[in-house]
């Protein structure tokens, strides 16, 4: 069984029985507000993402995951919500939700960890001052921890922009070519 279904069945099963708080699934992941998000249109921005998501809650970071050659979308993405709880609002509501005609996975990450170039980032700049992260103790800058700090000045491969994207909401046209 696939895991859209999969999870769909186990968010029905809590509606029946009425679980919920710590005897709901979603309590395993109480302390990560990451969501993984598989399934999307390889046309799709960053922009797009959070235009479609954010309709869960606040969205404070996303990694939307590119091929390092081409700097084409892969189809999947990693979303931060400010909010833990926006998590299980976009898993229940979001999973197996048909986006460009392609179903949507929507999962809790438990551990997300930042792609290998930006953790060797956060890593340099904890060197010397452990959590602190400055030399000699001194408190590393509220800069540093703000909101999708470990993407800021990065650039994105390719033509893409924050700022372009694809009209989500419109209707789909689809060619079909039909041999006689």
């Amino acid at each position: 069984m696939n895991v859209v279904r999969e999870i769909q069945k186990i968010n029905e099963r809590e509606l029946k029985e009425g679980l919920t708080g710590s005897a709901s699934w979603h309590h395993k992941y109480k302390d990560s507000a990451w969501v993984f998000v598989g399934g999307l249109g390889y046309e799709l921005t960053e922009g797009d993402v959070i235009c479609v998501l954010s309709q869960w809650g606040e969205i404070e970071d996303i990694n939307l995951v590119r091929d390092q050659d081409t700097g084409k979308s892969k189809g999947f993405a990693f979303v931060k919500y400010e909010d833990q709880r926006s998590t299980i609002l976009a898993v229940d509501n979001m999973n197996g939700a048909q986006l460009l005609g392609r179903p949507l996975r929507v999962d809790h990450v438990e551990k997300y960890r930042l792609p290998k170039e930006l953790q060797d980032k956060e890593d340099a700049q904890q060197e010397g001052g452990g959590e602190q992260g400055g030399e000699g103790g001194e408190p590393r800058s509220a800069a540093a921890w703000k909101p999708g700090h470990a993407y800021e000045g990065k650039e994105i491969r390719g033509s893409h922009t924050l700022a372009q994207g694809v009209d989500v909401w419109a209707p789909q046209v689809w060619h079909v070519t039909v041999e006689v």
